[in-house]
């Protein structure tokens, strides 16, 4: 296992409403690399987009029947999430004393963020430039804050940064609705995409995993930005070249190996021989595959019930361990 990363974590989200039980689920299954788990269903402003949006400074959200939508004053929705994050981050704190070694978090990507987020005057904000920026740029501010408070309050902690990207697909091919509902919004160019990216990439302390495990994920356009990990589903990959480009350029593979709703799982080392022919189709040496990749389910947890959630982390943990040299 290399310093940086370990052999399994998870993607981001899990069931139930308490962060306590949550975090030492987490420390319990996935000791390696922890993350901060995700609670959506607590309710409005625990959901991915409201999460993230409680990171933002300088910038107002609140909820309607639509959707999130920038506003001019700061209300109870947005307070809600950043009270949902602060009692995450005081469940972190009383189950890490004296933890050492990665440990992720995660928010929405700007270019989600903004397809997800309407302007007050309608429409969603992906498609106007300045009101990206400004979003990109107050998310890259709290985000950095954030990543200092965990680091504060877990000193031992070397921190990566998830950023969910799954909407750039979709903004890519022109293929996220309009407000209404009847249109799609144009499509944005990759160039500019990967520019925006990059540029919050940039403002980010530590290493930044991009995650996406729509079809079409553009791993190259993620990698070209400067991720130093990328997080997707095993059974969605079909660009094998942006994979093995990734791989020379050093970067991290967080692969997605079981679903993230109820179903049977394999044993691990099935799980784990899959991944093994995955890395022979690639081309590479066995002994680089345990130290270029980590084993995570496919996506997040969220819509799991608690066992299937736990075994599902269980499972990932277990097969990376037939991916460790002998």
């Amino acid at each position: 296992m290399t310093s940086s990363w370990g052999a399994a974590t998870g993607v981001g989200s899990l069931p139930g409403a308490d962060p306590a039980e949550a975090v030492r689920l987490v420390l319990g299954e996935l000791p390696g690399m922890p993350h901060l788990p995700e609670l959506p269903g607590r309710g409005a402003g625990a959901d991915m987009i409201g999460r993230t949006a409680g990171l933002l400074v300088d910038l107002a959200v609140d909820l309607t029947p639509a959707g999130w939508r920038l506003v001019p004053r700061s209300g109870g929705d947005q307070r809600r999430a950043q009270e949902f994050l602060a009692r995450d981050l005081d469940a972190l704190l009383e189950q890490t004393e004296g933890y050492q070694g990665p440990l992720k978090l995660q928010a929405a990507g700007p270019w989600t963020l903004a397809a997800s987020l309407e302007r007050t005057r309608g429409e969603r904000a992906v498609v106007d430039p300045g009101a990206r920026r400004d979003l990109a740029q107050s998310l890259a501010e709290g985000l950095a804050a954030h990543v200092a408070e965990v680091g504060a309050r877990v000193p031992g902690a070397r921190i990566a940064v998830q950023l969910d990207e799954p909407s750039v697909p979709a903004v890519l091919q022109g293929g996220l609705p309009t407000a209404s509902g009847f249109g799609k919004l144009p499509a944005v160019a990759a160039a500019v995409v990967e520019e925006e990216l990059r540029a919050m990439l940039d403002a980010l302390p530590g290493d930044v995993v991009v995650h996406c495990c729509a079809q079409r994920m553009p791993l190259d356009l993620f990698r070209a930005a400067g991720a130093a990990g990328l997080s997707f589903d095993l059974g969605l990959v079909q660009d094998l070249d942006a994979v093995g480009t990734a791989i020379e350029a050093g970067v991290q593979l967080l692969v997605g190996v079981v679903p993230g709703t109820d179903a049977a799982l394999p044993e691990p080392k099935a799980t784990a021989s899959r991944v093994q022919a995955f890395w022979r189709e690639l081309g590479f040496p066995a002994d680089r595959l345990p130290d270029a990749v980590t084993l995570t389910p496919a996506c997040g947890l969220a819509g799991a019930t608690p066992a299937h959630a736990r075994a599902a982390m269980t499972h990932v943990r277990e097969a990376a361990k037939y991916l460790q040299p002998e």
